[in-house]
């Protein structure tokens, strides 16, 4: 069964703290590409397919929740419409069996450990343990979770979720509705956060352990860092915070 290495891009709301554009995606393929050697395709599904790379794959963004607000970040992104890559029938779209990516990560090492583990669903542990799932990372069999979408209310779920602790948009709903008795990805698999486990700026998820001062080391078992805060790996005050990067992201 051939992996979609799967990424979403559109425009974000005006004033959000990122900008994603094509060189996001196409550098995202190439680090796919060096990183993981088993026949895969690479798909970007987004309203703008300007400047991507032929390599890439292109499938038309949904507006399915396009507009229902992240109910627990008022500046944060909201995410919803992905969560219909949980339907039923998103074989037919994106493959049999696909992982889905950020555009702000970056890839450090071999992925063939991560990405071809069995499990019929395997998300990246959220390093916050409010709640348990981060949607920056996760990999599935087409069909398989299907009660994430199935059972998706735009009025009421986003209520729910954020009531429950689980925060974010579709992590929040997908953490609520899946809760913590899923495989995932952790530190122990190379897979971390930039802001939470290598900067450890936020003092109460790192067990005691000091914030670390710049420059910030790459840990040595590192596959996948997750830049799921308000630094980018592409801005210049990353590459100073962490001149590794360089090697890496392109």
């Amino acid at each position: 069964m051939t992996l979609s290495v799967v990424t979403f891009k559109w425009k974000p709301r005006a004033g959000y703290r990122s900008v994603y554009g094509p060189a996001q995606v196409n550098t995202l393929r190439r680090m796919v590409a060096r990183n993981y050697a088993q026949p895969h395709r690479f798909i970007c599904v987004t309203d703008d397919p300007k400047g991507i790379d032929p390599e890439v794959e292109i499938v038309p963004l949904w507006d399915d929740h396009a507009s229902v607000p992240n109910p627990s970040f008022r500046t944060g992104p909201s995410c919803y419409r992905r969560l219909k890559v949980f339907s039923r029938d998103m074989g037919a779209v994106l493959g049999e069996r696909f992982v889905c990516m950020d555009l702000d990560v970056v890839i450090t090492g071999d992925l063939t450990p991560l990405l071809d583990r069995p499990e019929p669903f395997v998300a990246w542990r959220n390093p916050n343990p409010k709640w348990p799932l981060n949607g920056s990372m996760f990999m599935l069999k087409a069909g398989t979770r299907p009660r994430v979408w199935d059972s998706f209310d735009p009025k009421s779920s986003p209520r729910r979720s954020h009531a429950a602790g689980c925060f974010g948009s579709d992590q929040g709903w997908m953490s609520y509705v899946l809760g913590s008795g899923e495989s995932t990805w952790g530190p122990e698999d190379g897979v971390y956060s930039f802001q939470d486990e290598i900067v450890r700026r936020r003092s109460g998820l790192t067990k005691g352990l000091p914030p670390r001062r710049p420059p910030y080391p790459m840990p040595a078992n590192a596959r996948v860092v997750v830049f799921h805060g308000a630094v980018d790996p592409w801005m210049p005050a990353a590459l100073k915070m962490a001149p590794w990067i360089e090697e890496h992201y392109r």
